[in-house]
């Protein structure tokens, strides 16, 4: 008997995924647990495999589309069995990515004395979209300022035939409970269909009116090159929401402190020095020399400096302020969708070398996605180091629910007074981003006050 197969919760927190890749077509057999597809989640690309055995009847969303958990992909039956009436009942149609629209032309200039007539005050005062023939415009996810009905057109955008809105039940009831109304929306799905993602360009407007916009000339305005739309991954739509929401509930100070960073560029140096020493005395075929940067000494000396000041590693809860006794720290990482954040477990307990290790294996499954949910949640202390970046100093966002994250900048050279004389030095700014129901002044400047020791004398940091 044939069964359709929902999206399934790939990890912690998903709520939707792009189903990016599909390993089987229409017609193969399908074994349990075998893989069928690949989705992108808020968190990494996440294998898909099968709950059942059968053959693949019915692929219901094509690769590239955006799903919600628990939203019906395929069928799964046995050979030659007919599944169209359940493929017509699947439900709401997953979304397509946005196609970037085609740019109007602009209107021909007016000859003659009716020039200056060619645009009245009120149409200047129109947005430029509205100016083009209806078969020119474009649908209201491109401009938030242009209109959904326009005078003289018999049948509203996106409305069927006696004005009923071209839309699902389950976009419907997304749009009650956002306050959003369809009457006379313009939908991105076939024949004009309001589809789940043209409801975040109809949100209410704000009750407060905007600011004047500065007077384009019509014609100036639509030869505008439109912008590049890119839809919003799943990841980033998590990273959008999970620092808005840091920001707007985490009381956030900041400490900033800049250290000599010279005996730590040595130490650094002379690791570097023995690692590439010890590599070509085996001599051989190996694989380049193990090198560790700045930041891996810098995972270190802040799990030496967090189990010396243990209240900044902590985390609040509504009933309890949670001091980890476990020091698992996350490090920032770039990838092309936005920032994920491995954690170094018990890094407190590893020799720099280790951390260095595995340092580079993480970030290297991370850009590839491949990291597991796991190794991605639960740390207690965060850094974001962006010195390689060319960057100073800066500040950076809590990462919930961990009580502080440290920002780091480049390693400077600059001039410093050493016994009366001007001499070469190094310099290292680091922020501290600090939650203040967990963390207070006092205690973030005990941390910084630590760290600063540590890093001027590194050969503490491998003492532990």
């Amino acid at each position: 008997m044939a069964k359709i197969l929902d999206m399934p919760k790939l990890s912690p927190t998903m709520e939707e995924g792009v189903l990016s890749a599909w390993h089987k077509k229409e017609g193969d057999p399908v074994l349990v647990d075998d893989l069928l597809a690949d989705v992108e989640t808020d968190k990494a690309t996440m294998e898909f495999r099968a709950f059942d055995a059968g053959t693949l009847l019915k692929i219901l969303v094509p690769p590239g589309s955006q799903v919600k958990l628990g939203q019906p992909v395929a069928i799964v039956g046995s050979p030659g069995e007919d599944v169209s009436a359940m493929a017509g009942n699947a439900g709401p149609p997953a979304t397509a990515p946005v196609a970037a629209p085609k740019p109007a032309e602009a209107p021909k200039p007016v000859d003659g004395p009716k020039a200056t007539e060619a645009a009245t005050p009120e149409e200047t005062r129109r947005p430029a979209e509205t100016l083009a023939p209806p078969a020119q415009r474009t649908p209201p996810v491109v401009n938030i300022l242009e209109r959904t009905s326009y005078p003289g057109d018999s049948v509203r955008p996106g409305a069927a035939a006696g004005g009923r809105v071209m839309a699902s039940p389950y976009v419907r009831k997304v749009a009650r409970e956002r306050g959003i109304d369809l009457q006379g929306a313009q939908g991105t799905g076939p024949g004009g269909r309001v589809v789940p993602a043209d409801l975040e360009s109809m949100r209410p407007p704000a009750s407060q009116p905007a600011a004047p916009l500065a007077r384009v000339p019509a014609a100036a305005a639509l030869a505008l090159d439109p912008p590049e739309i890119r839809p919003l991954s799943p990841m980033r739509k998590t990273i959008a929401r999970r620092l808005t929401e840091s920001k707007a509930t985490v009381p956030h100070f900041y400490l900033t402190i800049d250290v000599d960073a010279s005996e730590l560029v040595k130490l650094r140096e002379r690791i570097n020095g023995e690692l590439a020493s010890a590599s070509a005395a085996k001599g051989g075929d190996e694989a380049p020399p193990m090198k560790i940067s700045p930041n891996d000494l810098l995972i270190k000396a802040c799990a030496v400096a967090l189990v010396r000041v243990p209240e900044c590693n902590a985390s609040f809860t509504p009933e309890a302020i949670l001091v980890h006794r476990r020091v698992d720290i996350s490090v920032a990482v770039a990838i092309p969708d936005g920032l994920v954040t491995p954690v170094v477990r018990h890094a407190d307990q590893k020799s720099v070398v280790a951390i260095a290790r595995e340092v580079r294996e993480l970030a290297s499954r991370a850009r590839a996605r491949k990291l597991k949910p796991e190794e991605m949640q639960d740390g207690t202390f965060s850094i974001s180091n962006l010195g390689m970046f060319g960057i100073d100093d800066f500040s950076a966002v809590i990462n919930p629910p961990e009580g502080a994250i440290l920002a780091v900048g480049q390693v400077r050279d600059v001039p410093v007074i050493a016994d009366g004389a001007v001499v070469p030095g190094k310099r290292l700014a680091m922020t501290l981003s600090c939650d203040h129901r967990v963390v207070d002044g006092a205690v973030g400047a005990a941390f910084l006050a630590e760290l600063r020791r540590l890093i001027e004398h590194p050969l503490r940091v491998l003492t532990g």
